[in-house]
Order: C-alpha cells, then sequence, then structure tokens
C-alpha cells in the first residue's frame, strides 16, 4: 500500500480536471499535502473541496503557458510559499488535429508553448535543489501515445509529445547523481471530459480496447506510483498506457 505524509509536498498542474484532478485527489487521499494547478478558480475549488483532505490542498491559479521562461521563478515562489517539493506531477495539455495544410508557425508555437515548453521550464524549476526535497524526489510528466503513434492530423501535437519524452529522458539522465528520479506516461484513450465530449472519437475508437475505454484512475495509479518511494529505482523510463489498442 502506497502512503505519503502530510510533509511530503506535490505539485500538481491541470488539476481541475481529467488526469491532473485525479492526480491530486489520489496523492491527497494517500496523505499528501497537493498543491493544485489550473487556469480554473471555480473547479479548482470543487476539486479541492472533493479532496479526502482538503486541509492539505492548496490551489493556485495560473496558466502555464503564459511566461513560459519565468515558469522556474514560478516554482520557486511555490517552495517559498508552501515549502520543498517531494514531487511534480505534469499534467496539463491541449491537443488538436489538424492536417499539414492548415499548420502554420503559430499553430505549432501554441502547442508547443503548452505541450512541451511548459513542462520543460516547470521540470527546470523542480529539479533546482533549492526547490525539492533532494535524493527521491520525483516528476512524472503525461506525454501521449500519440508521440509513438502515426494517426493523421496530429503532426503538432505527436511532435510535441515526442520531444517531451526525448527531453525528460535526457533530464532524467542529467539529476540522477541528485536521487531524482523523472519518468513519462504515454496514456491511449482515457474518459476525460476532452475525450468524452467528442463522441465521434469515442464511437469510433472504442473498440480499438480490450478492455474498453481507459479510467481516469488506470492513468492516476501509474503516476502516482512513480512518485512514490515504491518506485525508487525507476527512472527514464516511458510508460505505455493504452490497453494493447495503439501498439
Amino acid at each position: 500500500m502506497i502512503n505519503f505524509t502530510t510533509d511530503q509536498i506535490f505539485l500538481v498542474t491541470g488539476a481541475s480536471s481529467g488526469l491532473g484532478q485525479g492526480v491530486a485527489l489520489l496523492l491527497n487521499k494517500l496523505g499528501a499535502t497537493v498543491v493544485g494547478i489550473g487556469r480554473n478558480t471555480e473547479r479548482l475549488n470543487q476539486t479541492r473541496n472533493s479532496a479526502a483532505h482538503p486541509d492539505r490542498f492548496f490551489i493556485e491559479e495560473k496558466d502555464v503557458a503564459q511566461d513560459i521562461n519565468l515558469l522556474p521563478a514560478y516554482v520557486k515562489s511555490l517552495r517559498e510559499k508552501y515549502g520543498k517539493l517531494r514531487g511534480m506531477a505534469i499534467c496539463h495539455g491541449i491537443s488538436t488535429v489538424r492536417p499539414m495544410q492548415l499548420i502554420d508557425y503559430n499553430s505549432m508555437r501554441h502547442i508547443f508553448d503548452c505541450d512541451y515548453f511548459a513542462p520543460m521550464m516547470l521540470a527546470k524549476g523542480f529539479v533546482d535543489k533549492r526547490n525539492n526535497t533532494g535524493r527521491g524526489a520525483a516528476l512524472v510528466a503525461i506525454a501521449s501515445i500519440a508521440a509513438l503513434t502515426n494517426h493523421r492530423g496530429m503532426i503538432e501535437y505527436s511532435g510535441a509529445k515526442a520531444g517531451l519524452i526525448a527531453s525528460m529522458k535526457a533530464l532524467a539522465r542529467e539529476v540522477a547523481s541528485f536521487g531524482i528520479r523523472i519518468n513519462t506516461i504515454a496514456p491511449s484513450d482515457i474518459k476525460t471530459p476532452m475525450v468524452l465530449n467528442a463522441d465521434s472519437h469515442v464511437a469510433v475508437r472504442e473498440n480499438n480496447y480490450p478492455l474498453g475505454f481507459g479510467e481516469v484512475d488506470d492513468v492516476a495509479n501509474m503516476v502516482v506510483y512513480l512518485l512514490s518511494d515504491a518506485a525508487k529505482w525507476i527512472t527514464t523510463q516511458n510508460y505505455i498506457i493504452d490497453c494493447g489498442g495503439e501498439l
């Protein structure tokens, strides 16, 4: 059984819905102190109110795709406010389906800002030894199965997530000597609001998965495991969660 203590503080982005919300609530349920970041204060408050231990669930409204170069300083400010971080779960992200004919530099930059540059600058802040608890600290970033597949219209999104996986692996090597672990997860279709709102997508793809569409907890459980001491010998890995439907 994985358990955390109240002095173990975890930063979770995208905590107002979907995977980020699931990760934040599970960490809190297992005893950790959580700082949930999201763009919508109302939804963040709803998440905190549904937490097992709302007194150990703090919220921060922020669009991490804005002022990206200042994100390391932002992580530092959160450390000063709440204490040194035991872990970080980068769960925010955006997706789009767009053929090459409709892609331009601005559309690509929009996706990469959110799905690649922001995670890397958040990671830069986290691995700064002044901001984490040292040996045993861990970071997990949500990538996507799209980084490893070749679906039409996913040029921008696939590129951003593939870059995220590769860069996180390189960073994991860089900080391993300090006892900091970094891993990524590449899920396929999960029952998040973004997926469920696309009824046609669900209808077309549901038969791809022998055990049906994934639930948020299917990913959250893996994230929390990788953030815990139970995974103390695991780093540089990218875990595919797709029920055998993609690869």
